[in-house]
């Protein structure tokens, strides 16, 4: 891959990792009273197979880091056929691996979810095209798979941006072959993923992180239900304190956390595990941005407001959803 993003600053620094001490436990609450209680037990759904995107969770669990915070935790695989909104809404778990557009959706229609921390300070998608590429701009015009979901998400962005039209549209079924066999074609993807697929072939691609251009919304967001936020705030204190240190150890050294990983996925292979780990070095996924200055999982009100003004704009939201309900700052660094 040739795109100028892998040239940004490494993950972590001392300042950074010693901003973990200053998470915020919200008001009134002590972590010290909760470490002398019995280990609370607590559900984590992904969203989707095991992989590296998921490391810090994992690596809590491999290095005893969520046992230190007196948490019994137990991650469950999210997948096509999972509903973790469904799942949470039924209490049938405690916390999920979600999206700001997930989130302020299910608010509409009447699901209270609050987000209490961005695992990443930027989503991973992006656009991979063959080497003859060099911007999204240049994008206009030419054909695009992306997949159904696409649609609520960040193809009107896209549209709105460059001027793209549905008329690009084609379909991505999670094959590569089109895009192989066609050198003029673009495809969505992930930084950890189909680049990997994409070298593994031999074929040689340019691959845009679509944050860089200003894509707004957070990834890999820890979200609960707002009744478990108001009636079990030191679990969700802890739970989010310990995941933050699980991704900078995994970020470190994901040994521990991938042999996890390949338990839960056996499909996921050592080589693709390697690959995604870097990607997410490379980019600073976990440490760039915000958290570099305000600490890990840190979110802005900036930040959630371009993200419900966009919704808005493209018909994906109504105006009077009450987009600060999405999420909260308690459980952060304090600046």
């Amino acid at each position: 891959m040739t795109n100028g993003y892998f040239a940004k600053p490494g993950f972590t620094s001392r300042s950074f990792i010693s901003s973990l001490t200053r998470i915020a436990v919200g008001a009134g609450i002590v972590l010290a009273s909760s470490l002398a209680a019995a280990q609370d037990k607590v559900t984590f759904t992904t969203s989707w197979f095991a992989q590296a995107e998921h490391g810090g969770y994992y690596q809590a669990v491999a290095k005893g880091i969520y046992k230190k915070y007196n948490l019994d935790v137990s991650i469950k695989m999210g997948g096509p056929q999972v509903n973790i909104v469904q799942l949470l809404a039924a209490g049938q778990t405690d916390f999920i691996m979600g999206k700001d557009f997930q989130v302020l959706s299910g608010i509409e229609k009447g699901i209270p979810m609050v987000t209490v921390a961005a695992t990443f300070q930027n989503e991973v998608q992006g656009i991979m095209t063959h080497p003859d590429v060099k911007s999204i701009a240049e994008l206009k015009g030419r054909n695009i798979m992306i997949a159904t979901s696409a649609h609520t998400t960040y193809w009107p962005w896209l549209k709105s941006k460059f001027g793209f039209t549905d008329a690009q549209v084609r379909p991505y079924t999670g094959s590569l072959q089109p895009f192989f066999a066609d050198k003029t074609i673009a495809t969505q993807g992930f930084v950890t993923s189909e680049p990997f697929e994409a070298n593994q072939m031999g074929v040689k691609t340019n691959f845009f992180v679509l944050a860089d251009e200003g894509y707004p919304p957070y990834g890999n967001t820890i979200v609960a239900m707002d009744k478990t936020v108001k009636e079990r705030p030191d679990v969700v204190a802890r739970f989010v304190k310990a995941t933050m240190e699980g991704w900078v150890s995994y970020l470190q050294d994901p040994t521990a956390g991938n042999e996890l990983i390949k338990k839960d996925n056996p499909k996921m292979p050592d080589d693709k595990l390697a690959f995604a780990v870097d990607g997410l070095r490379k980019i600073n996924v976990f440490a760039g941005g915000d958290a570099a200055k305000m600490g890990p999982g840190i979110m802005t009100e900036a930040r959630w407001k371009k993200t419900y003004e966009f919704m808005v704009a493209s018909g994906l939201l109504k105006a009077d959803v009450d987009w600060k309900q999405g999420y909260t700052t308690a459980f952060l660094p304090k600046p």
